[in-house]
C-alpha cells in the first residue's frame, strides 16, 4: 500500500499574512438578487490583482438559505486596508452600509502575528464563526474598526466613520 504524500508550507516569507473569510447571506428574493449581483464585480476586482492580494478562493456555505463567501490571503494588513479604502471596494462598502439589499454580511480576519477579529452585519441572530461561541457586542467605539479589534496599532481613517454609520446606516432606520 502506497504511503500518502504529506506536505506543508513555508510561510516564513509572509510574517504579516492576513487571512480573511467573508460571507454574504441572502434574506429573501431581494437578497438573492443582491448576492448574485456581487459575483461579477468581485471577480473583476480580483482579476485586477490588487496589491497585496496573494490568493482569492470562492466558497459556498449553504444553498438554503443562499450563503456565499470567499477566503482571501493578503500580504499584510496595510495592503488589505489600502484596498478597502480604494475603488471599487469603497463604493461597495458605503452603499452596502446604507442599504444591505436584503443580505447579511460578515468577515473574520486572522493574522500570522496572532490577532483575530470579526464583524457581523444584519445576521438576524444567525451564528457563524466566532459568534457561534464567543460573546457578541455592538461594533462601537474601539470595536468599530478592524485594526483596533486586532489591536494592530493606530487606526487608519475608516472608509465609513462610526458617526456616519450610526447616523446614516442601517441602525438609523431601526
Amino acid at each position: 500500500m502506497a504511503r500518502p504524500d504529506r506536505e506543508t508550507v513555508d510561510l516564513s516569507a509572509y510574517p504579516d499574512l492576513v487571512v480573511m473569510y467573508l460571507g454574504m447571506k441572502a434574506h429573501g428574493f431581494q437578497g438573492l438578487r443582491t448576492l448574485i449581483s456581487f459575483g461579477p464585480r468581485i471577480q473583476k476586482s480580483v482579476e485586477a490583482k490588487p496589491d497585496g492580494l496573494l490568493l482569492h478562493e470562492n466558497m459556498l456555505f449553504s444553498l438554503f438559505p443562499p450563503h456565499l463567501g470567499m477566503r482571501q490571503y493578503w500580504r499584510d494588513l496595510d495592503s488589505l486596508e489600502a484596498w478597502t479604502r480604494s475603488l471599487p471596494h469603497l463604493d461597495w462598502w458605503k452603499n452596502f452600509l446604507k442599504d444591505p439589499g436584503g443580505t447579511a454580511f460578515w468577515h473574520e480576519a486572522y493574522t500570522a502575528r496572532g490577532g483575530m477579529e470579526a464583524v457581523y452585519i444584519n445576521m438576524r441572530g444567525a451564528k457563524i464563526g466566532f459568534s457561534g461561541f464567543a460573546g457578541v457586542t455592538p461594533a462601537r467605539g474601539p470595536m468599530f474598526g478592524a485594526r483596533s479589534r486586532l489591536h494592530a496599532g493606530a487606526t487608519a481613517s475608516a472608509p465609513v466613520t462610526e458617526e456616519e454609520f450610526y447616523r446614516e446606516g442601517p441602525a438609523a432606520s431601526r
